[in-house]
């Protein structure tokens, strides 16, 4: 891929030339080195709204955010106010604060199922933490993950994981002994009967399952018709947990999160991402006797010197009330829809089969191999999903000013901050690009 490689980009070359000797791969992140779709790794410097700038000083529109969680977008005035002030009284101090009551209140109170919350530093740490209570609540050893549903870096999670895994093509990860997944079954995504066969055969010792109830790290994936519900009545039946991972999809596809929109109630959700408002936060909630059973409260130890930190939790707390306020959630969603409404018409327009998807702030687009071809699970999307088409569209939108995710396996994002002015310019970018595509 040579269309990265231009004088456009001439200074964030020479910043990845020099990270390459200092980070392994240049990155702290594997996505972020674009192995996807070529070329070097755009530098950014700064943000503003929608909108960030690149160390050569291209703007672009934004659908990455930070992989999700800058809902109101780059340094919105009202976060960014509050960090200013509590930075001035201290950074951490390892001791419990008032801010984390209030932050741990309003989750509470916005998501249906969370009785009791632990903040956490990471999505990772939320995963690991939840999936740990899971087996000490229920005395079972085995958990169900979903192909291509990425849940941190865990070890025992890293089997057949999407995302980043997927992008760089790496079946699982080596350092991860077989020991460390001997408990982690592995079902199709929005496959029923394949979760059924596997508590036919395991059932007595399955503690968890645990899902993105919307599937963002194979690309964005909807839960087919009845899957949800279904997962609910077997865990329920079999004695086991239904854990909803919502790090990505947690006030993103609702201000419930995606057990609000199908009105599924979970054992134990995991969160992240928003609720930092752009710091590293994580956080796991249930059920208060579940919950209970969490250090000092009962025996499941899990601790963090930075967990509930005063600056991630004023940033969430902001965020949060932000997103609460009349119509701003609604604003954010009619945005997405007419997004990816006008992604799909100039693909019609342009005759490339491309199949988009979107739910609240939330979008996906995948470019097909073959028209007619649907996408419904990792199987799917690696078998009909077109890689190499997805990254030439997205090198011609990053010269048009518009930046996607550099991986085709991610899903995009939009924010309070984008306007009607925003989604015209990148429908009107895309119709271009996809026009020269054809």
């Amino acid at each position: 891929m040579t269309i990265g490689m231009t004088s456009r980009y001439a200074r964030s070359q020479e910043l990845f030339a020099a990270a390459q000797q200092l980070l392994p791969g240049g990155v702290n992140s594997p996505v972020r080195a674009f192995r996807s779709v070529g070329g070097t790794p755009i530098f950014v410097q700064r943000g503003a709204g929608p909108h960030f700038w690149d160390a050569d000083g291209n703007r672009y529109i934004d659908y990455v955010l930070s992989w999700g969680p800058l809902i109101l977008g780059h340094a919105h005035p009202a976060v960014v106010e509050a960090l200013a002030q509590q930075v001035t009284q201290g950074t951490s101090y390892g001791a419990p604060t008032e801010l984390e009551n209030q932050l741990a209140e309003l989750v509470i109170e916005m998501v249906p199922g969370i009785e009791m919350v632990r903040m956490v530093n990471s999505g990772t740490e939320a995963t690991m933490s939840a999936l740990r209570l899971a087996r000490a609540f229920t005395e079972r050893p085995k958990i169900i993950k979903f192909s291509g549903c990425y849940h941190g870096h865990a070890d025992m999670l890293l089997v057949q994981a999407g995302s980043g895994v997927a992008t760089l093509g790496l079946p699982d990860s080596p350092g991860v002994p077989s020991g460390a997944t001997a408990h982690t079954l592995v079902a199709e995504y929005n496959d029923l009967e394949a979760v059924r066969a596997l508590f036919k055969d395991h059932g007595p010792e399955i503690a968890a399952v645990i899902v993105e109830p919307v599937a963002g790290n194979m690309g964005l994936v909807l839960p087919e018709a009845g899957f949800l519900q279904g997962l609910r009545d077997i865990t329920r039946e079999a004695g086991s947990l239904l854990i909803f991972d919502e790090v990505m999809t947690g006030f993103r596809v609702a201000p419930g999160g995606a057990q609000s929109v199908w009105n599924i109630d979970p054992d134990l959700t995991c969160l992240g991402k928003v609720i930092g408002g752009g710091l590293p936060v994580g956080a796991y909630g249930g059920k208060r006797a579940i919950m209970e059973k969490v250090a000092p409260a009962g025996p499941m130890y899990q601790a963090g010197t930075l967990s509930g930190n005063p600056l991630a939790m004023v940033a969430g707390l902001v965020t949060l009330q932000q997103i609460r306020r009349a119509g701003a959630f609604e604003q954010i969603a009619n945005h997405t829809a007419a997004l990816a409404d006008g992604l799909r018409t100039a693909a019609e327009a342009a005759g490339i089969p491309l199949q988009v998807g979107h739910l609240g702030s939330m979008f996906g687009a995948y470019f097909l191999k073959e028209a007619g071809q649907r996408i419904t699970d990792y199987r799917s999307a690696r078998q009909y999903a077109d890689p190499q088409q997805y990254a030439r569209f997205f090198w011609l939108m990053a010269a048009r000013g518009v930046y996607l995710a550099p991986s085709q396996f991610e899903a995009g994002f939009v924010s309070l901050a984008h306007g009607e002015a925003e989604i015209v310019e990148t429908v009107t970018a895309a119709r271009e690009a996809l026009a020269e595509l054809a």
